[in-house]
């Protein structure tokens, strides 16, 4: 199978950025801060409203239309409703299995939050914390969610596989990108404890989050393991007859090649998809089928605002990215966009500039990201 697929991003796992109205009267800048700062009715109101709202059947036919074949939904640590003080969502992934074969698509549920986070972003729950690793009773919490996952959702006919988790940060990763200076962590202590995820303690967890995972899933769904920002790392991983089905996501955004010294013009961002990203999804295909599973079209070129690039300049731009990107996966096994949509002023709001290009529905609206 070829993944055409979109991110279902801030739907089940907040991003402030993606929804800032959600967090209005708070200097929430997480999903942890959040519920800790609203009182409980308002927090549980913003949270049911947003979950009801922000998702529905009809978004189902809108991805469908646009040629695409999958969602990967990210959802979070509590989404059985058993930790405090946050709201199980469950519920809501029931009803988007429903939609999902419906309409035909398939899902890849992403656990995309661990208690104590595996990375320090705000994307994983807790900004410039990374601890998650170090607890084992946190690690074994992750794995007993996993197969509560696989048991409840294994044999359904819209699941495409599980991801054991999002984004864990190599050791290596989080130093050379300094994350706690652009993340500072509101506790001070917690943030102190916090380093990156060493490899070896990352292989375990996988293969034991594969096994877990087995015990309910059947054997045509994928588990497929996120590559901690080392793509190539994995060739020698999982090489054993027991581990069948398993695929590789490595995450490919040009705002992080940015950050690792790549140019900001468009002639060196179509050189970096061609030469860097599609070159290492061609070498790992030999050992796992591999999808980016997040990229957009974002880049500093697109966020200098109006007075510094036109509508018509930002549309050939955007469309180059997609169309190198697009060309780039397919020597993978496909790709998921991040994200849908979001819910921020991209027009009015100086600091939202361009972010337009994160939208897969304001993107295909605007002719940049084509019909697939």
């Amino acid at each position: 199978m070829y993944i055409k697929g979109v991110n279902l991003g801030n739907w089940l796992v907040l991003e402030k950025w993606m929804s800032p109205a959600l967090y209005e009267g708070t200097t929430a800048r997480d999903e942890y801060d959040l519920p800790r700062q609203l009182p409980r009715g308002e927090y549980e109101a913003r949270i049911k409203t947003h979950r009801l709202e922000y998702i529905s059947e009809g978004d189902f036919v809108r991805i469908r239309s646009m040629g695409l074949n999958t969602v990967r939904i990210p959802v979070p640590f509590f989404i059985f409703g058993d930790v405090e003080p946050y709201i199980g969502c469950v519920e809501e992934l029931d009803k988007a299995f429903w939609w999902a074969e419906r309409y035909g698509l398939q899902i890849l549920i992403d656990l995309h939050t661990v208690p104590g986070g595996q990375n320090g972003f705000d994307n994983g729950g807790i900004s410039g914390i990374c601890t998650w690793a170090q607890d084992p009773d946190k690690v074994e919490f992750t794995l007993h969610v996993l197969e509560r996952l696989a048991e409840r959702y294994g044999r359904r006919p819209g699941l495409f596989g599980i991801q054991p988790v999002n984004e864990p940060i190599s050791e290596e990763m989080w130093d050379r990108l300094e994350l706690q200076k652009r993340y500072i962590p509101a506790d001070s202590e917690m943030g102190k404890k916090s380093c990156g995820v060493p490899k070896d303690f990352l292989r375990r967890f996988y293969v034991d989050a594969y096994r877990r995972i087995r015990r309910h899933m059947a054997a045509e769904k994928a588990v497929v393991l996120h590559d901690g920002f080392e793509l190539l790392h994995w060739k020698d991983f999982m090489r054993e007859e027991e581990f069948q089905n398993v695929w590789l996501d490595t995450h490919q955004y040009l705002t992080t090649a940015e950050a690792m010294g790549c140019a900001q013009a468009l002639p060196d961002y179509l050189a970096y998809i061609k030469d860097y990203c599609g070159a290492q999804i061609r070498e790992m295909e030999r050992y796992f089928p591999v999808i980016c599973g997040e990229w957009c079209l974002f880049t500093s070129l697109v966020s200098r605002g109006r007075d510094r690039i036109s509508d018509e300049e930002k549309a050939g731009i955007c469309r180059a990215l997609a169309d190198a990107q697009l060309e780039a996966w397919r020597g993978g096994h496909g790709y998921c966009f991040w994200s849908y949509k979001l819910l921020a002023d991209t027009v009015n709001e100086p600091d939202q500039a361009g972010r337009d290009a994160w939208d897969l529905g304001r993107s295909y609206d605007f002719g940049w990201f084509p019909k697939q």
